[in-house]
């Protein structure tokens, strides 16, 4: 699948079509607009067309890599949750999941702390703590100074599926956060489902009926993916090489949530080149975006597992370039508070 537009119905998928080496429908295949490994430049839509000037070029990278904002993506999944039931109202977090979110939420606040260790200090002379240098010679003190302080991270909105125990989750997290961090209404587009086929395919031969969930889940997921992912747009004045950094394109639509920084001066606040933004979503989801934003085949998501309450973390950078910090990331999370779903620890 290429682009949304190329999605069939699913009331006219045909009885008799190619598969993909017996496993899918052919056309169900992602299909990259560069040939794997190279890396599409363009995979958003936003990348400016090369100026005729080829200095001028250069410059404008140089600008572009100083001056834009980079996206700080973290997406969690959400805490372990009550299977038995089936209508989602009733799937709520389990004693034990709000246990996770809420370690989830402590996480998120330490790193947004700006924070001063005074017994984190640094050796800047090469001296060892004992006295002695690497060769063991010497019986001196080092001298030792406080590390530099962390940056403080500014989380700028928090986004949110349509479902009972991703809001839960959310709910729980957002205790943590600073009074003014914005927080979008739920979108349904971030529900959870089944982004496309895997590959291995596990069973073999696709049923009809894993054929039309995935056209249905792909449809939505895939829009997703493009409604949230993308470099922080570069508006660039006709004539001048000099471009304005902007805020991301996609903003919350909470009615009842305004912007408690909206007067805060952005020229001079530090972090103004970083923007945070966190995602309480599902387990699939966070696979397919992480495959998409990094252009893997989509269809190894699920080579990937991030348990419950789990931190995966990438940066979009002006120029386009997306890199991954954390993939399920469960630090914060004791062994005997660890699951995936209803198993517990790693034995399973």
């Amino acid at each position: 699948i290429k682009d949304i537009k190329d999605i069939k119905d699913i009331k006219d998928i045909k009885k008799e079509e190619e598969f993909y080496h017996g496993m899918f429908p052919k056309r169900q295949l992602w299909q990259p607009h560069k040939e794997y490994p190279l890396w599409d430049a363009n995979w958003d839509g936003l990348q400016p067309p090369p100026l005729d000037n080829r200095d001028e070029e250069r410059r404008r990278q140089r600008h572009v890599r100083k001056e834009g904002i980079t996206r700080h993506v973290v997406m969690i999944r959400h805490g372990q949750y009550d299977e038995r039931e089936k209508d989602d109202a009733k799937r709520i977090l389990t004693p034990l999941g709000r246990e996770q979110a809420d370690l989830t939420g402590r996480r998120l606040k330490e790193m947004m702390e700006h924070i001063l260790d005074q017994d984190c200090v640094t050796n800047t002379d090469g001296i060892e703590e004992n006295g002695n240098d690497e060769n063991g010679n010497g019986n001196r003190k080092p001298t030792l100074k406080p590390k530099t302080p962390l940056t403080p991270v500014v989380v700028k909105v928090m986004y949110v599926s349509n479902m009972a125990r991703a809001k839960e989750t959310a709910d729980i997290i957002g205790r943590h956060l600073p009074i003014d961090t914005m927080r979008a209404a739920p979108d349904a587009l971030l529900n959870e489902g089944r982004p496309c086929h895997t590959i291995p395919a596990g069973s073999g031969k696709a049923s009809p009926n894993s054929i039309a969930k995935t056209d249905e889940g792909h449809l939505r997921i895939e829009e997703a993916f493009r409604k949230y992912f993308h470099r922080a747009e570069f508006v660039e004045e006709e004539g001048n090489t000099t471009a304005t950094a902007t805020a991301p394109t996609t903003a919350p639509t909470s009615d009842d949530q305004t912007d408690a920084g909206a007067g805060h001066d952005k020229e001079t606040n530090p972090t103004n080149k970083h923007v945070f933004e966190i995602y309480v979503c599902h387990a699939n989801v966070i696979r397919y975006f992480t495959c998409r934003a990094l252009q893997l085949p989509p269809e190894a998501w699920l080579r990937f597992c991030n348990l419950n309450c789990s931190l995966t973390y990438l940066t979009i950078r002006p120029t386009g370039t997306v890199s991954c910090r954390m993939f399920g990331d469960i630090g914060h999370l004791p062994y005997h508070k660890s699951t995936f779903s209803m198993h517990h620890g790693y034995n399973w």
